[in-house]
């Protein structure tokens, strides 16, 4: 995995003849058993070119890259939003001026750039003065630093060759503490801002020299702003869906490859929307098109849902041993105790997937889809009824699920019944949502009240997969004790399985309501 680095620093803008204050003065505190010192400030000079496509593909969505020379610290940087406050941070060696990006980054930025070049955008000169306050250890407490900026954007002109944008100039002054001490922070930032400096703009620079803004983030629900009329053909408001969920996928895939948390599920749940809508709405696409890139969404979704059901696995093992302890019954973990390894090998199997050419076709094929829709004469049809009639055939799928589940006697073939259920009662959730900007609050209500059912029967479903790696682990293990281990927590599994179980039928009898599909018929 890529070194990744977290920042976190407050900034300011400042004018050329503000003066800054005496920094160990403002560090210090009454608790402080020997006063501060104030080093020599320390001037640098750094030269950056920022790198994008020539549509700025990365700068438009928050991403940048970048190749710094001098000052402490150069090489190239990918920064990415999303993570702690400040962004996540990647970072390689310079290697020689004029080189290329290094390929490890070109490959994390594939998803945004789809391979495109990647070119000069922007080049910035730092004229950097750092300040840096000791404590009597000589332990920097507090690191100010005060940067006098140019830039011009760089535009590229016919042949091989580039020009240089208008001058803008600004000075920024950044105040980080090393030891991430939040109250010292805080306390010199109000000192600043009490003389009269103002927080500089959330924006990084290359933002400033190209004047993009940074999207807000979106979670692959359907997004305002798109068909919502009863008149929007059926096919509009899909592909609609389809572009929300795409942009899901680009803007986590970055996110997945530097292990941020949550990624993977997001990915995961974008996919299986894309997929479902394909399957409830199919009749609105040309079926040589569609079928194919269903396929290949349930194939991304397969490579996803490895990691993704490992990293659950590793968090439910963990918490039943973590109850487990605090039952007498239950002896203490053993110490050989594995739930890390199949997270390991599937985050690799991810990696390596993410990386091929076949999921670069795949996205490259929903992108066309969105692009240009191949529509059929039921998807040009208008939009209400044909919605609501997929909304409901998923249900009816619900329905007879749950019917039999609940006349099935065998244990495991109920619980492959309310699986199954599980996984139809999504189907349904995720129709009823693509149709919430159309048919309202009532789909809304009806999606919502699906996400419930599912939800209830994922907990049931959870201890059923726990279950058999609980029996996979003590089948592997030579100890007796472990094994004993692994059998009382099963027998722990069983009785949430019962418990969740019987929550089941309330929260079915709920979202089978009939004032919940009145208006969906």
């Amino acid at each position: 995995m890529p070194e990744v680095s977290r920042e976190v620093e407050v900034t300011f803008s400042a004018d050329d003849g503000d003066e800054l204050p005496s920094l160990a003065a403002l560090a210090g505190s009454p608790d402080d058993p020997v006063p501060l010192l104030s080093g020599e400030p320390e001037r640098q000079v750094l030269r950056t070119t920022y790198v994008d496509t020539a549509d700025l593909d990365l700068a438009r969505h928050g991403i940048t890259l970048r190749r710094r020379v001098g000052g402490e610290g150069g090489g190239w940087f990918l920064t990415v939003p999303g993570g702690a406050p400040g962004g996540s941070q990647v970072r390689r060696p310079p290697g020689r001026a004029g080189s290329a990006v290094p390929d490890e980054l070109q490959r994390l930025v594939r998803a945004r750039t789809g391979g495109r070049l990647l070119a000069p955008v922007a080049r910035v000169t730092t004229g950097r003065t750092v300040h840096r306050v000791f404590d009597a250890t000589d332990r920097v407490v507090l690191e100010l630093t005060d940067d006098r900026v140019s830039a011009r954007r760089i535009l590229p002109v016919e042949g091989s060759g580039e020009a240089a944008g208008a001058q803008v100039t600004w000075r920024e002054i950044a105040v980080v503490t090393p030891d991430a001490d939040g109250e010292r922070l805080a306390a010199v930032a109000g000192a600043l801002r009490e003389r009269g400096l103002t927080e500089g703009p959330r924006t990084s620079e290359l933002a400033r020299v190209l004047d993009v803004g940074t999207p807000a983030p979106h979670d692959g629900r359907p997004s305002r702003g798109r068909p919502t009329g009863r008149k929007s053909s059926t096919s509009s408001v899909v592909v609609a869906y389809l572009t929300d969920q795409l942009e899901q996928i680009r803007s986590q895939d970055l996110l997945v490859r530097l292990g941020a948390p949550g990624s993977v599920h997001k990915t995961r749940v974008a996919t299986r929307r894309s997929r479902s809508a394909l399957a409830t709405f199919r009749a609105a696409f040309d079926p040589d098109v569609v079928t194919p890139l269903r396929a290949e969404l349930k194939w991304l979704a397969g490579v996803l849902g490895e990691v993704r059901d490992a990293e659950v696995m590793r968090a439910r093992v963990r918490d039943v041993l973590e109850a487990g302890s605090a039952d007498a019954t239950v002896p203490p973990a053993p110490a050989g105790v594995d739930v890390g390894s199949a997270h390991a090998v599937a985050r690799t199997a991810l990696l390596a997937a993410l990386d091929g050419e076949r999921y670069d076709r795949l996205l490259d094929a929903l992108e066309e889809l969105v692009d240009a829709p191949p529509t059929t004469e039921r998807g040009d049809r208008r939009a209400g009824k044909q919605l609501r009639r997929g909304i409901a055939h998923e249900y009816d799928h619900v329905r007879r699920l749950m019917k039999r589940s609940r006349a099935a006697g065998e244990p495991e073939r109920r619980g492959r019944l309310l699986h199954d259920a599980r996984k139809a009662a999504k189907r349904t959730r995720y129709a009823a949502e693509l149709a919430g900007d159309v048919l309202g609050a009532d789909a809304r209500a009806f999606a919502a009240a699906m996400e419930s059912l599912q939800e209830a029967l994922g907990e049931y479903q959870d201890t059923v997969v726990l279950r058999a790696h609980l029996r996979e682990l003590a089948a592997g293990t030579t100890d007796p004790a472990a094994a004993f281990t692994y059998g009382r927590l099963h027998a722990l599994e069983e009785v949430r399985a019962r418990e969740a179980e019987g929550r089941v039928p309330a929260v079915w009898a709920e979202a089978r309501r009939k004032r919940l599909r009145r208006r969906l018929r």
